[in-house]
């Protein structure tokens, strides 16, 4: 992290009219630790959700929420990439935005575009994520374990509500542990193809998935029942 994230933090945490959390743009180091390739990314100040989507939230805006015995509270999960960003698409135009995302027939979603300037509702991209996961803190999580995440050392093997755990200091809930989180980015087309990243790790992973730098990835069509989103704007 760089000065113009502590130039800005005191901006941080603000919640916008949409509910949305002001952070604070700056530079974020990233890293692959598969092939242990570094690079650093700039982020303009944007606005995130304090927690991931729920399912009710999911539910009011398209009709209808994958089945789950979590309650309507917790996060929406077994929902894919592109089930993520027609989310995006409806939000948007429910609360009269212009959509973000343009999308194909195909079901890889390699011809996706997003115009992050149209105003509406999006998916972080993966920068952006663990810039406000982060919250300006160097080390790999923004808290002790126990205290801000639902990991498999504490959650019982479910995922629970959202908010019940210690946020960041940007107040930001449920960044690391309860689900994973889909972001915008392809994660390496040359190898992957068409596989989108998600972020942050879940309630059934250990200690080392759970950690501000951890990258996975899967295909855009893929659902399983620790893996959810949340909505971000451009500032």
């Amino acid at each position: 992290m760089d000065g113009d994230v502590q130039a800005g933090s005191e901006r941080a945490g603000s919640r916008a009219g949409s509910g949305l959390v002001h952070v604070p743009g700056g530079t974020v180091a990233l890293r692959d630790e598969g092939t242990g390739t570094d690079w650093e990314a700039e982020v303009a100040d944007f606005l995130l959700a304090p927690h991931p989507v729920t399912r009710e939230q999911y539910a009011a805006v398209t009709g209808a929420a994958p089945a789950s015995a979590a309650g309507p509270r917790a996060p929406v999960t077994d929902v894919s990439w592109r089930d993520a960003v027609a989310y995006c698409n409806l939000l948007s135009r429910g609360a009269g935005l212009r959509p973000c995302y343009t999308l194909g027939d195909g079901p890889d979603a390699l011809d996706a575009v997003c115009d992050a300037g149209a105003g509406g509702y999006r998916l972080p991209t993966e920068a952006e994520w663990e810039h406000a996961c982060r919250a300006g803190t160097p080390g790999v999580r923004y808290g002790d374990l126990d205290d801000i995440a639902w990991y498999r050392g504490n959650s019982g093997g479910a995922v629970h509500p959202v908010g019940e755990k210690a946020p960041n200091a940007w107040g930001l809930h449920d960044m690391i542990g309860n689900v994973w989180e889909w972001c915008w980015d392809v994660y390496d087309p040359r190898v992957y193809g068409p596989y989108r990243v998600f972020r942050g790790g879940g309630a059934y992973d250990p200690p080392r998935g759970c950690r501000a730098a951890c990258r996975r990835k899967s295909h855009p069509t893929f659902r399983i029942d620790d893996l959810g989103f949340r909505v971000a704007r451009s500032a």
